[in-house]
This record gives structure tokens, sequence and C-alpha cells, in this order.
């Protein structure tokens, strides 16, 4: 069976063409396959498979072997496989977990809209929201030295989340600009970036500090653009994460 591997900003994902459904779904199977020193290694799996009525379906699995809410990185980076595989030109339709998204490819990024966000959760340190998956926010100072896994490991298994979440530490770089890095569930490290939860960042950095459309984010891995329209009442619609993604390499696994 070929996989392909693709990052986006340095989140990375191994694809797969699911079409005719052969993929055996099997959790320790996936996170042999993601992890970096026995396998593949990537922060997720992701299968493109058929769907009535869309150009294909995402089905995703994180770097632990299970399936994962929504990803936006690898949400980009499944939209620049299709792509490749000439299942669309330019703008595409597809399915993924947590309902209908829409995408523009270009020579050079990935356009991708979000689900609307109906409420920003504005705690006493910190900010909790939905894009997708579920993501803390927290403005800090010299998040570029911070230790991510030691502040954002307890945040992510609190009680308080059931499920667990997504932990962002933010710091604002300009006007209109942050630099966010992001505990990940499901990989249980930092990730080099996290399409969801640079999302809430913009959001949160818009509801907070009175950022404007486009957001300039700034990861570990590259450079990201979040656009959005705030709307009456704290929700956001029009919301779409915009940067690249791109081919690293394809090989082959037993079937």
């Amino acid at each position: 069976m070929t996989f392909y591997k693709y990052q986006g900003t340095g989140n990375d994902f191994i694809l797969i063409d699911d079409r005719a459904e052969t993929f055996v779904v099997d959790q320790a199977r996936i996170a042999h396959l993601c992890h970096r020193r026995f396998g593949i290694g990537a922060d997720g799996l992701i299968l493109l498979r058929n769907e009535p009525g869309y150009d294909f379906r995402m089905v995703y699995f994180n770097a632990d072997g299970a399936e994962g809410s929504m990803c936006g990185n690898g949400g980009r980076c499944i939209v620049r496989f299709a792509h490749d595989l000439g299942l669309f030109e330019r703008r595409t339709r597809f399915l993924a977990v947590d309902g209908e998204h829409e995408a523009e490819a270009t020579e050079t990024e990935i356009s991708l809209k979000m689900n609307d966000v109906s409420a920003i959760d504005v705690r006493e340190a910190f900010c909790f929201l939905n894009t997708g998956s579920p993501h803390v926010v927290q403005q800090v100072e010299a998040v570029e030295t911070m230790d991510v896994v030691g502040r954002g490991k307890p945040i992510r298994y609190d009680a308080q989340f059931p499920g667990g979440t997504n932990v962002n530490f933010i710091e604002p770089t300009g006007t209109n600009a942050l630099f966010v890095r992001t505990y990940e569930r499901g990989v249980e490290d930092e990730t080099y970036s996290c399409g969801t939860g640079v999302t809430a960042a913009a959001l949160v950095a818009n509801h907070q500090l009175g950022m404007q459309s486009p957001v300039a984010i700034r990861t570990l891995g590259g450079n990201l653009r979040i656009a959005f329209t705030p709307q009456p009442g704290g929700t956001y619609t029009d919301i779409h994460l915009i940067g690249p993604a791109v081919r690293v390499f394809e090989g082959t696994i037993p079937a």
C-alpha cells in the first residue's frame, strides 16, 4: 500500500488514498506507523475516502492511533493531497468529522474554511473555545523560551475538560500578529504547528486584544494567517486557515 507524507508548517501527516477502503483501521498499527523511531513518523494519519455529494471524506487519526477531532493543518494537507490526485482544480468541498468544509488551492497555499465559532469562554487565567477541536488559549510572556510541555500537560489533563483539551500559549508580536506554541492532545507533546489551535489563538486575540483579521501567526514550523468575520454576540464566521501544505515523500507499507 502506498503512503504519502505531507506537512503543513511542520505539522506532519501520513496520507493514504483509501477510496477502495482497503486500509485496515487498527489503533496499535496506526500508532506504530506514526512512531518517530519505529515507524514512518507523523503527528497523525489521514485516510482519503469517497463521500457521496463531496469530492472526498477526511478520516483523521491522532499519533496515538485513536480517531481524532478536526485537525486544521491535516485538513489543509489532505486538500493538497486531493489536488495532487486530480480530484479538483481550485476549489473543493469535503466532509470531515466536524462536518462540511470548503477549501481553495493555489500553487503555494491552501485556504481552508473552518466551522463557525459560537462562543469564547473567558475564564480567569485563559480562554476556552472549540474550533473543531477544544482549545485553551493563554497569553504569556517569553513564549519562545517557555516549557510548553511542562505547563501544557497539566492543563490538557485537567478534570474541568472532559476528554482533554489542546493548550495554546500566545504572545503578541505586532499589531495583528502572534507567536503561538501548542501542546496537542493525542500527540501528547508540543507540535510544530496546530491549525485549529492557531485559529483559536487568532479569535481570542481579536476578542481580548482587539487584533483584526487577518491575524499573522508565527509557529515553530512556519507562518500562517487566520481570516475571520466577527459577528454581534461574540460569534465568528467566515473563518479561514491559510498557509502552505507540502508533499514531503512517498513510500509503501504492507497492506
